[in-house]
């Protein structure tokens, strides 16, 4: 079996470098990873879920500071840490109905001797009298009398509260594993989940845009093309990237009426459209959406011709944060060279100007943050919702304990 540190250290590397593609891929072995640290840390007799939260949480720290940007692993770290305190109350919870139940039968049992006494007469009239000294005397239990535990019969006790012990342990840490698969399980089928609803949004000869590539936006239309749907896809190419342009060439080849679109023409176009739907980087929790840098626009585009806004986001990338949360880092820069080729312009990086600075500057972020005001639908794999529902959403995925995952540095007196 792998040592998990390893694991930990290449799976770390990944995230720095950005060799991960994707918010679904990089749930997954997120949440793959997971798996195997619980798998193989040791839990004690006592406070076993807190032994893997801690766990949990020492690698999610790791995790989460290797690329802030990625919210998909924080999300999956917290539902990680969630399925594991779920899991404890759920045996805990078990163990006190055993409890109650057997305190029960025993109280029954008391209550039939109770309601049915076996004495003599002879017995009652001598409880209805005072004691003698001789009865007194009498009534001293003999010391052989006496039933002694045998030490043997402590150890057994011992043992067999051990062996309960052990067995809860077990029990605890298979439950998590058997959550985390089904966890994992979701993520890969999001997809698909969100592709059977389709057909109940979209309908003969209507106009769709989307901007960008997004698997979900693809298999979401696709299946709605294998339900004999007929329409058409406006497809906008989102620069500087142009991931649309791989989009388009997916839709062509399944079929679909596609129009390929710059992303200045969206505002020319969208009073042609009946719906936008387009895919999410992560859903924050108050509906807002984190979404590829340009998605801003077509919302407001959106809005501005009463056109229906839907986002389409797997349980994966949604965020129990909120924006003004300091541990939500909204966006990150790429390279220029996606902008313009150096080679054209390296007589305007020239820094002989005396200032220490080249005049001319390149900024190329990779996000845009889409206010829940211009959502219209969010469509997951657990159904479709309204944005001021996603926070009731996101609540029963998370702990409120499990919010923040770094741990803060204590504070000297």
């Amino acid at each position: 079996m792998p040592d998990v540190q390893a694991l930990v250290n290449e799976f770390l590397i990944k995230l720095k470098k950005r060799k991960i593609e994707g918010s679904q891929a990089t749930a997954r072995q997120t949440a793959e990873l997971l798996r195997s640290v619980i798998s193989q840390q040791r839990v004690p007799y006592t406070n076993q879920a807190g032994a893997l939260i801690d766990a949990v949480r020492a690698v999610g720290e790791q995790l989460i500071a290797a690329n802030p940007v990625e919210l998909a692993v924080g999300n999956i770290v917290r539902r990680v840490l969630h399925i594991v305190r779920e899991e404890d109350l759920s045996l805990t919870t078990a163990a006190m109905a055993g409890l109650n139940l057997s305190a029960v039968s025993d109280d029954e049992d008391d209550a039939e001797h109770e309601d049915h006494p076996v004495i003599s007469a002879a017995a009652a009239r001598s409880a209805l009298r005072a004691p003698s000294l001789q009865t007194l005397l009498e009534d001293v239990p003999d010391a052989a009398a006496v039933p002694h535990t045998s030490s043997s019969g402590g150890d057994s006790e011992g043992k067999s509260k051990s062996a309960d012990k052990s067995s809860r342990s077990r029990k605890l840490k298979h439950d998590v594993i058997e959550a985390v698969n089904e966890l994992i399980q979701d993520i890969v089928t999001c997809h698909e989940q969100i592709a059977e609803q389709a057909v109940e949004h979209i309908h003969q000869n209507e106009v769709i845009l989307t901007m960008g590539s997004s698997r979900t936006v693809l298999e979401f239309l696709c299946a709605a093309k294998e339900k004999k749907r007929s329409f058409r896809v406006f497809v906008a190419e989102g620069a500087p990237r142009y991931q649309g342009h791989l989009l388009a060439k997916e839709l062509v080849a399944r079929g679909l009426q596609t129009t390929l679109i710059t992303d200045s023409a969206v505002f020319a176009m969208i009073s042609r459209v009946n719906m936008v739907i387009v895919g999410a980087h992560a859903v924050m929790a108050n509906g807002g959406v984190i979404a590829p840098v340009g998605l801003n626009m077509v919302a407001l585009a959106a809005q501005r011709h009463a056109v229906p806004f839907v986002v389409l986001a797997g349980s994966h990338k949604l965020c129990p944060l909120y924006p003004h949360n300091p541990e939500v880092l909204l966006n990150e820069l790429r390279s220029p060279s996606e902008l313009l080729d150096f080679g054209e312009f390296s007589d305007c990086m020239d820094f002989g100007n005396g200032t220490g600075s080249p005049l001319l500057h390149v900024v190329n972020p990779a996000f845009d943050y889409v206010p829940p005001k211009l959502v219209s639908l969010f469509i997951t794999d657990t159904g479709g919702h309204n944005p001021s529902y996603m926070y009731r959403l996101i609540a029963d995925y998370y702990s409120a304990n499990d919010l923040v995952v770094q741990r803060r540095p204590a504070t000297g007196s």
